[in-house]
């Protein structure tokens, strides 16, 4: 079954969990001496500017996170709001339903783009979350919020898979998992496995790599830490296997979507640094690992939605943007395309952008373009493939309760069984047919190597090709040391994300790609202001503190953009808060001494090559 279709299959056919444990196991080889309070994260701040009537009008371009933030605070502030969307509130953190899989009065099995992913190095997002009222909680959709108790490193070949809580030091760090004694031999297997076949020496290097980036001043990173490769940085092309599979590849690939021989170094060690506080419970928002309690839609985007909705923000959903142009100094209006097709121009007093990157930038006239020059930069970021998949099973599966990281498979896939933390919902008796117990939901990160059964990349294969080849590499890495966890019996049926279309054709096409980080990709960042006065940019692209696609930059770029726009109007209006990444205090005087170090043209002092 093949096309634009619901990619619904009977039988066998259909911004960061495997970087966080990395730094998390670089952060415990290194120690945890750095025992500092933080401050409890900031609210963002509210109020309403004087004269609701006299605040403007405000068209919102795109109903992602960014756009649905930028609404939220600007509607707080006395904003007249119309967000313009031209498929779906939510964008890629929405969920969904698999057309047509609904019976006897439950809801349709739940879909995603892929899989939810909160961890405690997020603060604006959560901030926006408290401040979404849900029925029964006292901390609105936060407490919708759960944190898997372990995760997962799958190897394949034979090998026992790396196993293990999820570490945090603060003050929710919740109960470790309940294991068999069995449960616990592959545990230790693994981890003595995985001992024997690393080199000590390049544990050593990595922990040595690691103390480099944590005391790289902000002048290094953002200069020789931005033009080096993650697989240059670790020298990765000298090491074994498993240091490349683990520490190379595992942390790039899979989380920041970026291949290691290509990904920021600046990038993947800010991401790591985050995580190691994280888990020593330093400058965290909560536990290194956080998904939602039920679909994306239920637990989140819709009670946004009526939140937003009771503050009089305007939704025009099925509205396609096609073009921003620029006149006279400004942006005079819009041209959008209706549900039915006609065309408007739509005016407002100010305009925040909150598309995806490769949409917005092809909707920006030449003229707009020549008047912010970094509009024209934002031309050489790049985006690539990370779409998911969801299988749903007759019998709950025995995998872990939380995240996995298939780090040998061709395809780079990470997932997580959905049901076991979705507590308030009964699978069988909620969605479906009846007979689906579980919804197991893999993200494919690596979509141009081949695979394991047909030998070609995964934009090659037709959908029920690439199902069974997920379902292959997923039995590869979990069925194979003599334990089946995943049986072909218990497939009820797969879904494959509709934003992606005409794979298996010379012209496959995927509407929702992923900004990755690539060297040079932190200076192509733009400014949530513009040089245009009326004309406003949100999205995971924009330059942020931290330089990721995930829902918290998209976030943070759209509390900058209505920041921008207060200051230009001049508005009395509380400024939102945007809080950066985590700083640790006790490093800062060791990056001083690596400025000047920097500034003298000489290495790092821990730097020995």
């Amino acid at each position: 079954m093949g096309g634009s279709g619901s990619r619904t299959q009977r039988g066998p056919g259909r911004r960061s969990v495997a970087l966080g444990a990395g730094a998390v196991a670089a952060g415990a080889a290194l120690g945890a001496a750095q025992a500092t309070a933080d401050a409890a994260p900031r609210s963002a701040s509210r109020g309403t500017s004087r004269g609701a009537e006299r605040a403007g009008t405000v068209a919102v371009l795109g109903g992602g996170v960014a756009g649905l933030t930028a609404a939220h605070e600007l509607a707080e502030r006395g904003f007249d709001v119309t967000v313009y969307e031209r498929r779906a509130l939510g964008g890629k953190a929405r969920s969904m339903g698999v057309p047509d899989s609904a019976r006897g009065g439950r809801d349709p099995l739940p879909a995603e783009h892929g899989f939810r992913f909160i961890p405690g190095i997020y603060h604006n997002l959560p901030d926006t979350m408290r401040r979404i009222p849900f029925p029964g909680n006292e901390r609105g959709v936060f407490d919708n919020l759960v944190a898997p108790r372990e995760m997962m490193f799958a190897r394949s070949g034979g090998r026992e898979d790396l196993r293990f809580p999820v570490p945090y030091l603060g003050d929710d760090g919740g109960q470790p998992p309940d294991l068999t004694p069995d449960e616990v031999r592959r545990m230790l297997t693994a981890f003595l496995e995985t001992a024997l076949n690393l080199p000590a020496d390049e544990t050593v290097y990595f922990a040595n790599r690691v103390l480099v980036f944590l005391t790289s001043c902000d002048e290094r990173r953002d200069d020789e830490w931005e033009s080096t490769p993650w697989w240059e940085f670790t020298r990765a092309a000298r090491m074994s296997e498993d240091y490349q599979r683990l520490l190379a590849i595992g942390v790039t690939r899979n989380i920041v979507a970026t291949k290691a021989e290509e990904a920021s170094t600046r990038t993947v060690g800010t991401l790591g640094e985050a995580f190691v506080f994280n888990a020593l419970g330093l400058g965290d928002d909560g536990p290194p690992d956080r998904i939602l309690d039920a679909p994306t839609n239920e637990a989140w985007i819709d009670p946004w939605v009526e939140h937003l909705t009771s503050l009089g923000v305007d939704f025009r959903v099925g509205w396609d943007v096609e073009r921003i142009p620029y006149a006279d100094g400004a942006v005079p209006h819009i041209a959008v395309k209706d549900p039915e097709g006609k065309r408007h121009d739509i005016t407002a007093d100010h305009y925040i952008c909150a598309l995806p990157v490769e949409r917005a930038r092809r909707l920006w006239s030449r003229a707009l373009r020549a008047a912010d020059p970094q509009l024209a930069r934002c031309d050489k970021l790049r985006t690539d493939w990370m779409t998911g998949i969801q299988f749903y099973l007759t019998e709950r599966t025995p995998i872990l309760h939380g995240h996995l990281n298939l780090v040998d498979s061709p395809w780079a896939l990470t997932a997580i069984a959905q049901a076991t933390h979705w507590p308030r919902r009964d699978f069988p008796a909620d969605y479906g047919d009846g007979t689906a117990a579980d919804c197991l939901s893999v993200d494919v990160s690596e979509w141009d190597k081949k695979g394991v059964l047909y030998g070609r990349t995964a934009k090659q294969c037709t959908p029920e090709e690439v199902a069974k080849e997920v379902w292959a590499q997923l039995k590869a890495s979990l069925n194979d040391t003599g334990k089946t966890v995943l049986k072909d019996s218990i497939l009820h049926s797969w879904y494959l994300d509709p934003g992606v279309d005409g794979i298996g054709t010379p012209d496959p096409v995927n509407e929702d790609e992923l900004l990755i980080h690539p060297v040079g990709t932190f200076h192509n960042r733009p400014n949530a202001a513009t040089r245009v006065p009326n004309f406003f940019l949100a999205g995971d692209y924009v330059a942020v503190d931290i330089d990721l696609a995930t829902m918290e930059g998209a976030n943070a770029a759209a509390r900058q953009a209505v920041n921008a726009l207060l200051d230009r109007v001049g508005s009395e209006a509380k400024r939102c808060t945007v809080e950066p990444l985590y700083r640790n205090p006790a490093l800062e005087s060791v990056k001083r001494h690596d400025r000047v170090r920097y500034r003298l043209g000489l290495r790092n002092a821990f730097d020995f090559g």
